[in-house]
């Protein structure tokens, strides 16, 4: 009987903590890494359907609804841009966002490849 109610406090005090610590907010800045689209994309289709052009301030991410305005900065630069999702990616665990080169560009370096930024929802 005792071992039962030890379980059942231990439980309930997993559960309160989970709540009480949960306090994740979907427009809350988050740091991650972002990486740019190969010319080869240039008039190809997006996920959205919109045709796509390394010229313009866009962004692939996994989740987020299309049209949605994201800040992103560059960690290294405090260099931000504006961009908006209307593609679906990158298909690489480590990184959230795939930048159009213009937006890449903006605020990052391109012969590196990817770059530590963070990224917030804007209205």
């Amino acid at each position: 009987m005792m071992k039962r109610q030890i379980l059942v406090i231990i439980m309930m005090i997993s559960t309160l903590g989970i709540y009480s610590f949960n306090k994740y907010n979907a427009n809350d800045a988050k740091t991650s890494f972002a990486s740019f689209y190969h010319d080869k994309f240039n008039g190809k289709k997006t996920a959205s359907g919109e045709i796509f052009s390394n010229s313009k301030l866009t962004a692939a991410n996994r989740t987020l609804p299309f049209g949605t305005q994201l800040k992103v900065t560059n960690i290294r630069t405090g260099k931000s841009v504006i961009v908006r999702v209307n593609d679906r990616g990158p298909f690489h665990s480590s990184r959230a966002l795939d930048l159009s080169k213009a937006a890449f560009d903006s605020i990052g370096n391109p012969d590196r490849g990817t770059m530590p930024i963070e990224y917030e929802i804007v209205d």
